[in-house]
């Protein structure tokens, strides 16, 4: 059984933000990281992931992957500020996966 992970990529001066879904988050982004997550992500270097949500079944990922891409830039920065407030890299040492995980 596979674990499914709704994520929000930032750049670093946070104008560009990414929303994505995948089943290994850490290897995601590392690609992403790597300039072969996408064009979209390498045109605007977009490879900080600053949010996450974890689900078991990837019908629920997606759909909530559809729901959030479709919200207004602010209520996508709220939903991240309200969960990680300093925007960190959730992947750097010590934070873990995300600040949010739910289960689907």
């Amino acid at each position: 059984m596979f674990t499914y992970y709704v994520y929000i990529l930032m750049n670093v001066k946070r104008n560009v933000m990414y929303v994505g879904v995948t089943n290994d988050l850490g290897k995601r982004v590392a690609e992403h990281r790597a300039g072969t997550g996408g064009a979209f992500t390498r045109q605007y270097r977009v490879n900080t992931l600053v949010y996450a949500e974890e689900y078991q079944q990837i019908e629920d990922a997606i759909v909530r992957e559809k729901q959030i891409k479709g919200w207004r830039r602010s209520k996508k920065d709220a939903l991240v500020e309200a969960a990680n407030p300093t925007w960190a890299d959730l992947l750097e040492a010590g934070v873990g996966k995300g600040p949010s995980p739910r289960s689907g």
